[in-house]
């Protein structure tokens, strides 16, 4: 976020709101409901992007419907700190993987993985993963169902 205080009021608030439920919510629908006008709805928004609170919007797929059943999680260990940059830079290469934290404790990165099954995911650690220069080993947790997914309050 570009400004540690932005202050954000209840308008604004319910703005958020309805449009992390639904990105594709219409702006004069929100604009209704607030009872304000559609252009003042626009210029909070703007606002809220400058200061950097609002960091983008996406569409979310389904990767199941994709044929992407596995989801996993691998705490990577490297053989020595100097080799995470590298190592990332090869990892952002493997398309299966969609997240990477460098954590502290055990591993020296977290990654999140989506794979067609087990096959697939045993493949991409013995073959991509394991295989970067630096990697010393791998631990690996796969997701059996997710029943959490949000953003934080606002």
């Amino acid at each position: 976020m570009k400004d540690k205080n932005t202050a954000i009021d209840g308008i604004d608030k319910i703005i958020l709101t309805h449009l992390m439920e639904d990105a594709r919510t219409p702006i004069l629908s929100i604009a209704r409901k607030i009872g304000i006008s559609g252009a003042a709805v626009h210029q909070r928004l703007r606002k809220l992007e400058a200061s950097g609170l609002i960091s983008g919007s996406k569409l979310v797929i389904n990767p199941k419907v994709l044929g992407y059943k596995t989801l996993a999680f691998v705490g990577v260990f490297l053989d020595a700190a100097s080799k995470y940059s590298a190592a990332i830079k090869r990892m952002k290469e493997v398309p299966e993987i969609i997240e990477s934290h460098y954590t502290t404790g055990n591993y020296a990165i977290f990654i999140k993985i989506l794979c067609r099954d087990n096959e697939h995911l045993m493949s991409l650690l013995n073959q991509e993963i394991q295989s970067i220069k630096g990697v010393a080993r791998t631990e690996t947790f796969i997701s059996l169902d997710q029943h959490i997914d949000r953003q934080i309050n606002v």
